[in-house]
């Protein structure tokens, strides 16, 4: 089944109206962020203003109202909300990443999700569940963690160990356990808090849990199983884990870029104490500021490149190669680390300014410090492409 995305590699006029879009929410972001912080959850009132905006749609399919924007045109937008505020930015980024799931269920099914609903939120995270065949249902009893903007959520997606009556685990032809993700309205699970952290705190990442739930065998999925795909839109080529990278890493790059402009304007109004010239006079600091530009910059050319080039390949062929993947994991990982470098100099260059709240940069440094803590920011993530580049076999959990 087609969907219905152009299939133009670069987004066109499409991305300027997103990123216009941003800019036009901007204040609405930027002033809801403390607010977020303290909730820990994004408020509603910005919610809604993204919603409206079509940015929890980026990734759905078009025939369930979504925009199917490419990987390149993705990580724009998402870095463009970072900019203003990270955990906004997570949100979006996750959500987004499990509307893919769309293209993996049956089309009654996703209409009822999200084609109904256009205030729609799917959310999931890591666990520990199971779900046992009953009929044309599973009953699933799980637990699972770091569900980024499940407060805004209408369902979640439960990943789950199918087992048998007997509690054995199913297993695969390949001899493997299989795993589908379940889901269920939001309505159906518990929600614990647990989301006391330092940074992304409006992420509201927190806990949900069923017991002996009956979830619909067609409520489920086997997620980048190309024997389910339903639709052979270039986009559906690509594994969430591909879209997360590309988002995530733009999240990144958006606080590191507040950062260093941040610093730039105190620079240029600051005289530290027991000094008699203003920061943007000091010759270390010029340095320092120039070496921040280059490397963030390097790393954003880098990643959107890598981003276009393979974005224009799987539209041409129609098909995404392992090769591929590993190299939107390693611009991925580069970008997060290079901004968390450049975030660092903006931090430290400002002295004591930047521990105040409110500034550029006490916030924005909890978060960086945050996404690089989180599974995209591995460092172990170059190893395995390095691996990958010396001929070894690739470790397909990474990408």
């Amino acid at each position: 089944m087609e969907s219905g995305t152009a299939g133009k590699p670069d987004g066109g006029a499409e991305i300027g109206q997103l990123l216009g879009r941003v800019g036009a929410l901007a204040p609405v972001i930027g002033a809801a962020a403390g607010d977020a912080e303290q909730a820990r959850r994004l408020p509603a009132a910005l919610v809604s203003a993204l919603h409206d905006a079509g940015l929890y749609r980026l990734l759905l399919p078009k025939t369930f109202g979504g925009a199917e924007i490419g990987p390149p045109d993705f990580f724009q937008v998402i870095e463009a909300v970072a900019k203003h505020d990270a955990s906004t930015a997570w949100c979006l980024c996750q959500a987004n990443g499990c509307a893919m799931a769309a293209a993996y269920l049956e089309p009654a099914v996703a209409e009822e999700i999200w084609g109904r609903n256009p205030e729609a939120v799917v959310a999931w995270g890591p666990g520990k569940a199971e779900a046992v065949a009953d009929g044309d249902h599973y009953r699933v009893t799980g637990h699972w963690s770091f569900a980024s903007g499940g407060h805004q959520a209408t369902w979640f997606g439960g990943h789950s160990v199918l087992v048998e009556s007997d509690g054995s685990p199913r297993l695969g032809t390949d001899g493997a356990t299989m795993i589908r993700t379940m889901l269920f309205p939001a309505t159906a699970a518990s929600v614990t808090q647990v989301w006391d952290v330092i940074g992304l705190c409006g992420t509201g990442s927190d806990d949900f849990a069923v017991t002996d739930l009956p979830v619909p065998r067609e409520c489920s999925l086997a997620r980048e199983d190309p024997a389910e795909r339903r639709l052979d839109a270039p986009l559906y080529q690509f594994p969430a884990m591909s879209l997360y990278a590309a988002g995530f890493s733009g999240t990144a790059l958006g606080i590191a870029r507040a950062m260093l402009e941040g610093f730039k304007e105190l620079a240029a109004e600051k005289t530290p104490r027991l000094t008699r010239h203003r920061l943007s006079d000091d010759a270390l600091v010029q340095a320092d500021v120039a070496l921040a530009e280059a490397r963030l910059g390097a790393a954003r050319a880098f990643l959107i490149s890598e981003l276009r080039d393979i974005w224009a390949g799987v539209v041409a062929s129609g098909r995404l190669s392992v090769a591929q993947r590993m190299r939107i994991r390693l611009a991925a990982t580069h970008a997060i680390h290079e901004a968390k470098a450049v975030a660092d100099s903006a931090y430290e260059g400002a002295g004591a300014t930047a521990i105040f709240a409110g500034r550029a940069f006490e916030r924005r440094f909890r978060d960086i410090h945050t996404v690089v803590q989180q599974l995209q920011g591995r460092k172990s993530h170059f190893r395995a492409v390095g691996a990958y580049l010396l001929g070894h076999p690739p470790d397909m959990t990474v990408i």
